[in-house]
């Protein structure tokens, strides 16, 4: 392909031309210059679906037909986090501090190849731009939410995912992916994290109850947590603040489980605060077994309760899984409990996987466990993978052994 047409100052113009389009018309922008830069038309931006299973085409704003992400090269550019080429197709990852929001789909000029013609890295630039500036316009328009949803939300699924950071964050320390199920009508649980130099805050909550009034406690509740760690409280402080405002909402009637950790990202030790149900297993050298935390009681559940942190040290190479009583308590239509055998079957087939794809085939695992129905309670995975102070991402462990002592036939994991 002549140079003229991926000249680095042609690109820059791409570039500019992608930041300085109205946020409704971003997608056309992009797509318009990079055919015209190509010399041929076919891109397209697909954006990940609610339940992280499908890319939804952006087409015209209305969205196009979706492609399963398990079977498909976007899905797998998507999955991977690298680019991906298809027969006239290149498919690169769209993400934003690790948050994998979608893939933009170029159609190669025929006769070329990714690395000859087409400039890899280019190709890449333009891609970061394309996802930065959707990030950015998001926070405008209910565009790119409405095409990323299948099917309507209810109002207290509307309320939770407003109020996720995201569902991943990466740095040179870790990496860090959640998932929320049932994604269209999930009321209680939620998770939070938040980076600053020192420290990785990551929560998790569920609220009491189902619908609006368990998402507007856990929105209390989250909002509550956020508002004690910005004013510089660990995570007993902020746990006692968090629980005297939902007690004086509340009066004791209603209560919100929640799981606090702060993590010094200079050393890997964490302080871990364990007020209700969520639980949390470490897996370490291919070794999966429970983090053994004293439970404490609920926040909101009495006006003064004082909490303890409790230290969780970890080494370069842990992952750790946080899961709500939603999924490891989970029963299917026909009575099976999710439980021991299945999780610790995911956990295996998982554990080459980075943590958000770990999470979305824990969450997969758990749907196709009940049967194609919907889910009863609302369940939510959390991965952590602990690369080290400085360091950067590792390999994932290689392999994961039993998760109980030889005799142990539980059928709850967390036992």
């Amino acid at each position: 392909m002549p140079d003229d047409r991926k000249s680095p100052d042609d690109r820059e113009s791409i570039e500019r031309s992608i930041w300085n389009a109205r946020p409704t018309r971003l997608v056309q922008t992009a797509r318009e210059s990079i055919d015209t830069w190509l010399g041929v038309a076919g891109a397209e931006i697909l954006l990940i679906d609610y339940h992280q299973s499908h890319l939804v085409p952006f087409a015209d704003g209305g969205g196009g037909t979706p492609v399963p992400v398990d079977s498909h090269p976007a899905g797998r550019a998507f999955a991977s986090g690298r680019p991906v080429e298809d027969d006239d197709h290149l498919y690169l990852p769209l993400s934003v501090y690790g948050e994998r929001m979608g893939v933009l789909a170029v159609r190669l000029p025929a006769g070329t190849d990714a690395g000859t013609d087409v400039s890899d890295e280019d190709l890449t630039e333009i891609a970061a731009s394309v996802a930065r500036s959707i990030r950015l316009a998001d926070t405008a328009t209910d565009i790119y939410r409405e095409v990323r949803r299948r099917k309507r939300l209810t109002i207290a699924a509307e309320l939770q995912w407003d109020l996720l950071p995201g569902r991943t964050c990466e740095s040179d320390e870790f990496s860090l992916a959640g998932q929320l199920e049932p994604a269209y009508t999930v009321s209680g649980d939620n998770f939070d994290w938040s980076v600053s130099d020192r420290y990785l805050h990551l929560s998790m909550s569920n609220g009491m109850g189902t619908g609006i009034a368990a998402a507007l406690l856990t929105q209390l509740t989250v909002n509550a947590l956020r508002n004690a760690r910005r004013s510089g409280a660990g995570p007993a402080e902020a746990a006692e603040l968090a629980g005297e405002i939902v007690y004086s909402q509340y009066g004791g009637t209603q209560h919100c489980s929640t799981l606090l950790l702060r993590i010094v990202l200079s050393t890997g030790e964490a302080e871990v605060v364990d007020a209700g149900s969520p639980r949390m297993l470490r897996v370490r050298r291919g070794e999966a077994e429970q983090v053994k935390l004293d439970q404490q009681m609920p926040l909101g559940m009495f006006g003064d309760t004082r909490y303890r942190v409790q230290p969780v040290t970890l080494r370069a190479g842990d992952r750790l899984i946080i899961l709500s009583d939603g999924l490891y308590e989970a029963r299917a239509p026909s009575g099976r409990v999710y439980g021991q055998a299945p999780l610790a079957a995911a956990l295996r087939r998982s554990r080459l996987q980075v943590p958000n794809e770990t999470v979305r085939h824990l969450i997969g695992d758990l749907l196709a466990h009940h049967e194609g129905t919907d889910l009863a309670d609302d369940a939510i995975a959390v991965c952590l993978d602990w690369h080290g102070a400085g360091a950067h991402p590792v390999a994932a462990l290689s392999s994961v052994g039993d998760l109980t002592r030889p005799g142990d036939t539980s059928p709850d994991v967390m036992t």
